[in-house]
């Protein structure tokens, strides 16, 4: 399909009508329904099942548990060192780099407000200004749970409603502020480097974004909606350890301030990456 008409169709499509028949489809446990599509799904999308936990497609309960399936320990080797950064997970690199004067770079054109990302808090948004950012893409075949970096303390969680936008990379090309105007559940952390965020964006199909502390975390009523976490309630997790995950993938942009790390030099837009290699280095 021609990527104009891909983009125009998304605009005129009932994005929330269709992600909520998709949840259906992803959360049935009509075997009639699952089995067939699931054995689709992975033919279709060439999904590597020898690196699950449990190796049989149809074996899961819904399309759901298979899609946020568990790998085998050994299948994601986390980077080891103390100044090592992991990629929190599966998927292609869409940009990084520097956040130059409170916007990000999304593709030749394009750019959204780094403000706009975190839901408009300037305080939040004053944390990572001048500093760096990674996004990446998770495509169907990819491992859909979500890892951290590097240890961290949760400090805040912040739901921001919005639109939901495929995440691929013929729309970031093509739509305006994508990822700033999709749904997206911003996670804000203090670690030995200072301030991270971890921003889970919602997509076009993803029946819902989840976190290991808060459970299912969207759909929610079309406003911001922030969650602080204090020392009543420490939720710490070490590097590797899973903090999210996508029913039906989307993206993941990491935050961090400025001067704090130095992304690895072989890494460009469109570069492959899987959970838990070496993304960069603390400074």
């Amino acid at each position: 399909m021609h990527p104009k008409l891909f983009t125009t169709l998304q605009y005129l499509a009932p994005q929330r009508a269709l992600s909520r028949a998709a949840g259906w489809l992803a959360e049935t446990r009509i075997k009639a329904i699952k089995d067939p599509f699931t054995r689709w799904f992975v033919g279709k999308y060439d999904v590597d099942m020898t690196e699950a936990e449990q190796p049989d497609c149809t074996a899961y309960r819904s399309f759901n548990e298979f899609f946020t399936r568990a790998l085998k320990e050994s299948a994601r080797p986390i980077v080891e060192g103390e100044g090592t950064l992991a990629c929190p997970a599966d998927g292609g690199v869409s940009q990084l780099g520097e956040i130059h004067n409170g916007r990000i770079f999304q593709a030749k054109g394009h750019d959204f407000s780094l403000l706009e990302l975190v839901g408009g808090d300037t305080g939040t948004a004053a944390k990572f200004t001048g500093g760096h950012f990674a996004t990446m893409y998770l495509s169907p075949k990819d491992y859909h749970r979500v890892h951290m970096p590097i240890a961290g303390t949760l400090k805040s969680m912040t739901y921001v409603p919005g639109q939901l936008f495929s995440v691929n990379t013929v729309t970031a090309k093509n739509v305006p502020r994508l990822f700033s105007r999709n749904e997206r559940v911003v996670c804000l952390f203090d670690t030995a480097v200072g301030p991270m965020a971890v921003i889970l964006v919602g997509a076009m199909i993803v029946a819902s974004i989840e976190t290991v502390w808060a459970g299912l975390v969207t759909p929610h009523k079309r406003q911001v909606r922030t969650t602080n976490y204090d020392d009543n309630t420490p939720v710490h997790l070490e590097k590797g350890e899973e903090m999210g995950r996508f029913k039906l993938g989307s993206t993941v942009i990491l935050l961090f301030g400025a001067d704090r790390v130095r992304w690895l030099e072989s890494l460009q837009a469109e570069s492959s990456v899987k959970m838990g290699q070496h993304l960069g280095d603390l400074i």
